[in-house]
């Protein structure tokens, strides 16, 4: 999930047909009517023991939302967006940008909405330049996890950047970890070509500390780089704990969960033997994003049930 290289504008008369539909279907409470009862998945939320920092599983998976895929409405405003959101029958979300809001605002917000988020996505940037900060603010809002999103093309070119990113990524990961949270990465496809004979996925994986260090696998890059999730799953299991599920259509393209022509069932049959804790709907672009969010909760509680 890239922060604006791919960022896709829709018109604004659009965007106010889609959240008006959005806010309509709320008041008919049929927002709630897409959830199929998930059975879920007998893992969880992360939340850390200040005394042993072991791993506590509280609850079962459930449908997440990266907020990602509804940024336009988000930048529109976020009351309403996490309202409409809540309809859906999602309650665990992960963000990417607060939208100029202070955190106990967004807090504040979620709450009177009975929603989480877990996750947040930071920029490489943001952690670098003031990371205490960043963990500041998280702690606020309630994250377990803080996950770097994606790297620019400045600072990927050589596989010895990948190598100071997994040095700085183990720091980072320390600091995160001893705040009660957990630091993990988020892929696309550019990290599994190779560079001077390595895979810098490979790099990231091998040089940081697993229990610093955790991923958040995106399912359609994995495949769209013609690999296997259940191959990752095999070589480091348990390190996957934060999945973004997305779908893609015949030509490569993005598609909604359950539309496209990813086979979703094997990838959740191994979801515990990879660690998986949330799993969040997304979709980078999208010409109806009510359409992709219900879609993307029906599909996921299926998956998970």
């Amino acid at each position: 999930m890239p922060y604006e290289h791919s960022t896709k504008k829709q018109k604004p008369e659009l965007l106010d047909q889609q959240r008006r539909q959005f806010l309509k279907l709320s008041a008919l409470g049929l927002g709630g009517a897409v959830s199929l009862g998930v059975a879920g998945l007998g893992m969880a939320s992360l939340p850390l023991s200040a005394d042993t920092k072991t791993v506590v599983t509280t609850a079962k998976v459930v449908p997440g939302l990266q907020l990602y895929t509804l940024r336009d409405l988000m930048a529109q405003s976020v009351a309403d967006t996490l309202k409409l959101v809540a309809g859906v029958g999602y309650t665990q979300l992960e963000f990417a940008g607060y939208y100029d809001q202070s955190p106990a605002a967004l807090k504040n917000i979620m709450d009177s909405e009975g929603l989480s988020a877990p996750s947040a996505h930071i920029p490489l940037d943001v952690m670098q330049k003031d990371l205490d900060k960043v963990i500041e603010q998280a702690v606020v809002v309630g994250h377990k996890y803080l996950v770097l999103p994606y790297l620019m093309d400045t600072d990927r070119k050589t596989i010895d950047q990948y190598k100071a990113l997994a040095e700085f990524l183990n720091k980072a990961g320390e600091k995160i970890r001893s705040a009660g949270m957990q630091l993990a990465y988020h892929n696309h496809d550019f990290e599994f070509v190779k560079l001077s004979g390595q895979v810098p996925y490979d790099v990231l994986l091998n040089e940081t500390d697993a229990k610093l260090v955790q991923m958040e696998l995106d399912l359609y890059w994995v495949v769209k780089a013609g690999l296997s999730p259940l191959e990752l799953f095999a070589r480091q299991p348990g390190r996957f704990p934060l999945w973004h599920v997305k779908d893609m259509d015949k030509a490569g393209g993005f598609a909604d969960v359950g539309k496209g022509v990813i086979d979703f069932k094997p990838i959740f049959a191994k979801a515990e033997a990879a660690g998986l804790h949330h799993a969040f709907v997304e979709r980078d672009q999208t010409d109806n994003r009510v359409e992709t969010i219900r879609q993307g909760f029906s599909a996921l509680s299926r998956l998970l049930s």
